[in-house]
């Protein structure tokens, strides 16, 4: 029977040099496929909000959303880690709001680590939250929460000032004591920069093949997403596939 992969399995596998697979999961039968492929991580993303919701961003995903669809994978995951997003709002505000929040998606919803978005500036939330016993993935470059001030879904750390920024978010986000970090969207000379020079594993989306590991959108890697960002390689179609079994479903109660 495989392990149970926890945070110190995570930090255990970049010291080995072994790469770390993570996917997205919102509910119960995806999260099981997922789980029983060997996947090391699932993050339950606010990402849920287009996804699986229908919205353009994230920002309108609540606490209550995000611990409905992570006790749906929670339920589902046998071995892997379970990581929830922390939403929009439930954070920022203090950090007694990030403590209530973040122990609600422990405790009611079974994740067993959270992720929030944001560098230096979120450090001291990560620094609680860790405390008391909370295991922390931070996220920085492309911060989707922050698309109301980024203005697109950019690449982020072009520049060398912007590089740089990044480069002290990780050490910031590391020292607070975040388990792992997400590379998002980050050149991949800057990510692979980052990667060496923090001593926790780098999970990267869009940020070249030296991070510690790969998250990718569950939906695109199956092909059911209509237009997938650039960097996403899909490894199936199965949009074409159901919309054939359906019209097949149609067709046979018609005749």
């Amino acid at each position: 029977m495989p392990m149970r992969v926890t945070v110190d399995t995570f930090r255990d596998m970049k010291k080995a040099g072994e790469k770390i697979a993570m996917l997205t999961a919102y509910d119960y039968p995806t999260a099981a496929l997922v789980d029983a492929a060997g996947v090391h991580g699932i993050l339950v993303g606010d990402s849920l909000g287009m996804i699986m919701l229908g919205y353009e961003s994230t920002i309108p995903v609540t606490m209550q959303d995000m611990i409905h669809h992570t006790k749906a994978v929670a339920r589902a995951a046998k071995n892997a880690l379970v990581v929830a997003d922390m939403p929009f709002m439930s954070y920022q505000v203090s950090q007694e709001e990030a403590l209530r929040n973040a122990g609600r998606l422990i405790q009611e919803a079974g994740a067993s680590a959270v992720k929030l978005e944001g560098g230096r500036v979120m450090a001291p939330v990560v620094r609680r939250l860790v405390e008391v016993g909370i295991p922390v993935m931070g996220h920085i470059g492309l911060t989707p929460q922050w698309i109301n001030e980024l203005g697109s879904y950019k690449v982020q750390g072009k520049t060398p000032e912007e590089a740089e920024r990044l480069f002290q978010d990780a050490l910031a986000l590391q020292e607070a004591g975040a388990f792992s970090i997400v590379l998002e969207c980050i050149p991949a000379p800057v990510a692979k920069r980052i990667t060496e020079a923090v001593d926790v594993p780098t999970i990267g989306i869009g940020s070249g093949r030296d991070c510690d590991g790969q998250i990718q959108v569950i939906t695109d890697l199956l092909g059911l997403t209509e237009k997938p960002p650039k960097h996403a390689r899909q490894y199936a179609s199965l949009a074409s596939e159901i919309k054939k079994a359906l019209e097949r479903f149609v067709q046979d109660v018609q005749t």
